[in-house]
């Protein structure tokens, strides 16, 4: 079942919630603008429903509370070196929005503040919701008229998978991702120092103090980076490292495992005390988690309740950061007439 009210307005005009609700009574509810996930609400083992997203109550919280919360990310997920990059012999000056330093999430109006054309789409046991927009040649700098389409669909099952799709008549970088900030335990409740994470990568991408990757990925075996294994976030993370010095915690690209299968997990996430769990499933070739190190800002969240470090954990499934200047990196690079099509899944269960 689909329904659809006005969560509120922004820019002088309203704004629509739709709302996915499966046969359980799970749900999950998507804004037209940015398309934003608001709630994400699952059962524990008791059966209690609760919202396992740290939001806002309002669409000004949204676009000016910080941290992207909840967002689609793009038309570039993450960081760009200086904000610049060269392709087909064009250098390219994207804005510096990150600390005026380099480019982040795809500049001052990414597609987390763009309104999206919705369609609702109702089919057995799944639901869904088709999110399109076109962004003009130039649009934030970046070359080409590219038309992006986004489908989120949850199932009976309580799978919430997104499925990134993109066309482009000249070449251009593509990085899409959604950044949510999970809290299995039912955002507001406490911190996620005691989720367990488990992760299919073997190597990290090391950053320099401006959170840009330098050099070659590093193995993440026996480190504070190691979650290859179960492991509590809060136990290494804030461990005496440079690494995680650097980040505030963790805020780094994890590379998942060259030749995995990737119809198989990427990664699972449990709050052991609600027994919520989510498993990953992704095609894409790393997964940026980030611990909400810098989720500080002075507007309110949901309720009320103040920012604070920690407070979420987000899995952004992407390619690495800063590819556009890395060859060495896997191409992030759209070509024209190429169609992107890629789908990262949230797969959420219940363990006893």
């Amino acid at each position: 079942m689909i329904t659809m009210k006005i969560f509120g307005r922004y820019g002088g005009r309203t704004v629509a919630e739709y709302t996915m609700t499966n046969a359980g009574g799970a749900s999950v509810s998507i804004l037209e603008l940015g398309g934003i996930i608001t709630a994400i609400n699952l059962p524990d083992r008791t059966g209690k429903l609760a919202n396992v997203l740290c939001g806002f109550d309002t669409c000004e919280g949204y676009l000016k509370g910080g941290g992207y919360l909840n967002a689609l990310i793009g038309r570039y997920a993450n960081r760009i070196a200086e904000g610049k990059f060269t392709l087909n012999g064009k250098e390219y000056q994207l804005a510096r929005n990150d600390g005026g330093i380099g480019h982040l999430h795809g500049g001052k109006v990414g597609l987390n503040a763009r309104f999206w054309r919705v369609t609702p789409i109702t089919g057995e046991g799944k639901d869904a919701l088709r999110l399109e927009y076109t962004s003009p040649d130039g649009e934030e700098g970046y070359p080409g008229n590219v038309k992006f389409s986004v489908t989120y669909s949850f199932d009976d099952a309580c799978a919430l998978s997104i499925r990134y799709e993109a066309d482009t008549d000249a070449d251009t970088p593509i990085n899409l991702t959604n950044h949510a900030y999970f809290n299995l335990a039912g955002a507001g409740e406490r911190d996620i120092h005691s989720h367990i994470l488990t992760l299919d990568c073997d190597r990290m991408s090391p950053v320099n103090d401006k959170l840009i990757p330098v050099g070659d990925p590093l193995p993440v075996a026996g480190g504070p980076f190691d979650f290859t294994e179960a492991k509590e976030i809060g136990r290494d993370i804030d461990a005496d490292d440079e690494q995680i010095r650097l980040g505030g915690g963790y805020d780094h690209n994890f590379i998942f495992r060259e030749g995995r299968d990737k119809s198989e997990p990427a990664g699972t996430l449990l709050d052991p005390a609600s027994g919520r769990c989510l498993t990953l499933y992704t095609d894409l070739p790393g997964v940026q988690v980030y611990t909400a190190n810098m989720l500080k800002g002075s507007i309110p969240l949901r309720g009320g309740q103040a920012q604070r470090p920690r407070l979420g954990v987000c899995l952004e499934t992407q390619f690495w950061p800063d590819s556009p200047n890395r060859p060495d990196f896997p191409s992030c690079i759209l070509h024209a007439g190429e169609h992107f099509d890629s789908t990262t899944t949230f797969a959420f269960s219940v363990k006893e």
